[in-house]
């Protein structure tokens, strides 16, 4: 079951009321999913971290998970030129946690999507877990290889996971809509991705439209990847 609001950090309820809303908009109250976040880091991400957007989305993603999983957790994986392995922020330490990190990682590197794909597989495989999984993933361009980038997704079509795309700044972001449309099934046994734009600054989006994005094409794939017994 998901996590008792009354466990929830008051400054989390109202972030995790609206995305309820949105969750019961897409038909998805009572469903289960563990749900993930990936963040890039890399040299031309310095603003969003400087400006608290990347704490912000940590939040929002956190008070989402509160409606799907149990255990008041989201994996996070940072990236740049290689992934950091997975950290849990959670509903007692997600409080200035996102910069903590990003202190502690260092120098911002190149964008390496196939890297921090291989580490949320790694993880989730890992864990053992059952349910479903929702990777919301954050950057602001085009990975240092799409061929690697576009390989890793296909090949991630077979397991319960679904990547939610989520691209900061004026990029045009061509290649993230790409991956969003690729055939299936020639390329993919299921849709597996989505992909929205959230601007150039992310924290004017309304909490209601952003869970709608983050949460919009999450049914499909729910109801797809069932059928073709990658959810079971």
């Amino acid at each position: 079951m998901p996590l008792n609001f009354e466990k929830v950090p008051a400054g989390l309820v109202g972030l995790a009321e609206t995305a309820a809303v949105s969750l019961e908009k897409q038909g998805l109250t009572g469903a289960r999913a563990a749900v993930y976040l990936v963040l890039d880091r890399s040299g031309s991400m310095r603003k969003y971290y400087r400006n608290g957007s990347m704490q912000h989305l940590a939040e929002q993603v956190l008070a989402l998970s509160v409606n799907l999983d149990d255990d008041g957790v989201v994996p996070t994986v940072f990236f740049d030129s290689d992934a950091r392995p997975a950290v849990d922020i959670g509903l007692d330490d997600y409080r200035g946690r996102i910069a903590e990190l990003h202190r502690a990682y260092g120098h911002m590197g190149t964008t390496d999507y196939a890297a921090a794909m291989d580490a949320v597989i790694d993880h989730y495989l890992d864990s053992g877990a059952r349910s479903p999984a929702l990777v919301i993933f954050q950057t602001d361009g085009s990975p240092d290889s799409r061929r690697a980038a576009e390989q890793t997704l296909c090949k991630a079509a077979g397991l319960p996971l679904f990547w939610q795309f989520v691209g900061y700044g004026k990029d045009r972001f061509d290649f993230l809509r790409k991956l969003d449309e690729l055939a299936v099934p020639a390329r993919r046994v299921v849709d597996n991705a989505g992909f929205f734009p959230a601007g150039k600054d992310p924290k004017l989006i309304p909490d209601a439209v952003l869970y709608d994005r983050l949460t919009g094409e999450f049914p499909a794939w729910l109801r797809a990847a069932t059928a073709a017994g990658i959810v079971t």
